[in-house]
C-alpha cells in the first residue's frame, strides 16, 4: 500500500469510528419521500414555468453557455437576470456566476488584499472562508454577530490605515439566526469598511432579502451576494453593488473571468423563478408560518429563515434520527462535525412552501414523534 492509500485509509477510519463519515445517495426523479432536507424553500425548483423555462432555454440555447463570459459565454438571457436581480433587490448592478460559492470567492478575493483587514463572523459559510484564505487579507475571526467586537477590529483597521472588509450572512444557516444588519452596516459606514452580505438564506423567504427590507440596498458600504440554487430553485450565484464594483469584478474576479458562463436552461429557470416570486409574495409567508409552527411543535428556537435546526445527542444520534425519518417517508437532512460552528450534531429541517398543506401537517406529526423518540 501506498503513502497516500494508507492515509486515505487512516482518515476513513478516523471518519467511521466517529460516526462523521458521509456517503453519497443518488435519489430518483419519482422519489416518494417528501423533501425537506433540499434548499428548495419555495418549492419552484419543480414548479411547472420554473421548468419549462429551463427546457426551453436548453432547447433554444443548448446544454451550455460553452465559453467563459468574457469570450462568448455571455447571452442574453444573463442580461436579463442581472437585470432583474439587481431590480428586486434594489440594486444598481448585479452579476451571475455560475455559483453561489463562486459569488462568494469573486467578490472577497477580487477586493481584498495583503492590506486588507478582514473581519469574519465565525458562523460564515465555508465559501466566505475559504475566499479570505485565498484573498491573503488579514483575517479577525469575530465571536457570532458581535457588534462591539465588529467596532474594535474596524477601530483597529483603520488606526493602522488598512481597508476593512465585514463579512456577514443575513440568516445563517446553521442556527438560522438573523445577522444585526442595521448596527452592522452603520458602522461600515462610520468606519468606511464594506459590508458583504450573503443572502443565500434571505432572498425569497424575506422577499428580495433582509438588506432590501431593512432599507440598506443600494448603499456604497453595503455588497450583497446570492444564490440561485435555494428559493429560486435552479442554480447559480450573484454578486450585487454598485456599477464600479461589478466592473471591476468582471476584470478582476478570477472565478467569473476563467469560469463557463451559467448554463442557459439554469439562468432561464433562475429569472423565471424570480418573477415568480414577484408575483407571488405569499410563498415567503407560507415558509415564515410553518416554520413558525414547527419549531413552537418541537420546542425549539424559531429561525429566521426556512431551515429549522434541532439539536441531538450525538452524530449518531442525528444520524439515526435521520435513517427512521427516511423510512417514515421524509427526507431530512442532519448537520454534524466540521460542518457547525459550536460541533453540536443537529436535525436539519428544510421547512418549504412546496408541500401540499395535508403532507405538511402529517410530515410535522412524524417530525414530532422522531425528535421525541431519538432527542
Amino acid at each position: 500500500m501506498s503513502t497516500w492509500e494508507s492515509w486515505l485509509s487512516a482518515q476513513a477510519e478516523q471518519r467511521e469510528a466517529a460516526g462523521l463519515t458521509r456517503r453519497l445517495r443518488p435519489r430518483a426523479a419519482d422519489d416518494a419521500a417528501i423533501d425537506l432536507a433540499g434548499n428548495d424553500y419555495l418549492g419552484l425548483a419543480r414548479d411547472p414555468a420554473v421548468r419549462r423555462a429551463a427546457a426551453d432555454a436548453a432547447l433554444h440555447w443548448g446544454a451550455s453557455a460553452s465559453a467563459s463570459r468574457l469570450v462568448s459565454g455571455t447571452l442574453t438571457l444573463h442580461d436579463e437576470l442581472e437585470t432583474e436581480l439587481a431590480s428586486y433587490l434594489g440594486q444598481p448592478a448585479a452579476l451571475v456566476l455560475s455559483t453561489g460559492y463562486h459569488a462568494n470567492l469573486a467578490v472577497v478575493t477580487a477586493l481584498a488584499d495583503r492590506a486588507t483587514r478582514v473581519l469574519s463572523d465565525a458562523h460564515i459559510h465555508a465559501s466566505l472562508v475559504d475566499a479570505v484564505r485565498l484573498s491573503r487579507a488579514r483575517l479577525s475571526v469575530v465571536p457570532h454577530s458581535d457588534v462591539a467586537a465588529v467596532r474594535t477590529g474596524l477601530a483597529e483597521a483603520a488606526a493602522a490605515g488598512e481597508r476593512a472588509m465585514v463579512l456577514v450572512e443575513s440568516v445563517y444557516s446553521v442556527l438560522g439566526d438573523a445577522a444585526p444588519l442595521a448596527e452592522l452596516a452603520a458602522l461600515c459606514e462610520e468606519y468606511d469598511a464594506l459590508l458583504v452580505v450573503d443572502e443565500a438564506h434571505g432572498l425569497g423567504v424575506h422577499g428580495p432579502g433582509l438588506v432590501a427590507t431593512l432599507g440598506l440596498a443600494g448603499r456604497p458600504h453595503v455588497v450583497v451576494t446570492a444564490t440561485l440554487s435555494k428559493a429560486l430553485g435552479a442554480q447559480g450565484g450573484a454578486v450585487l453593488g454598485s456599477a464600479a464594483l461589478r466592473e471591476h469584478l468582471v476584470n478582476r474576479a478570477r472565478p467569473f473571468i476563467f469560469d463557463t458562463g451559467l448554463a442557459p436552461a439554469a439562468t432561464a429557470g433562475a429569472l423565471a423563478a424570480l418573477r415568480a416570486v414577484r408575483e407571488r409574495p405569499e410563498l415567503g409567508a407560507v415558509v415564515r408560518d410553518r416554520v413558525a409552527a414547527l419549531a413552537d411543535t418541537l420546542g425549539v428556537a424559531a429561525p429566521a429563515g426556512a431551515v429549522l435546526s434541532v439539536p441531538m445527542s450525538s452524530p449518531r444520534a442525528a444520524v439515526a434520527a435521520q435513517a427512521a425519518a427516511l423510512a417514515a417517508g421524509l427526507r431530512v437532512g442532519c448537520f454534524r462535525p466540521p460542518s457547525v460552528p459550536d460541533g453540536i450534531s443537529r436535525l436539519r429541517i428544510t421547512v418549504t412552501a412546496g408541500v401540499a398543506d395535508d403532507d405538511w401537517a402529517e410530515a410535522v406529526a412524524t417530525l414530532a414523534a422522531l425528535v421525541k423518540e431519538h432527542q
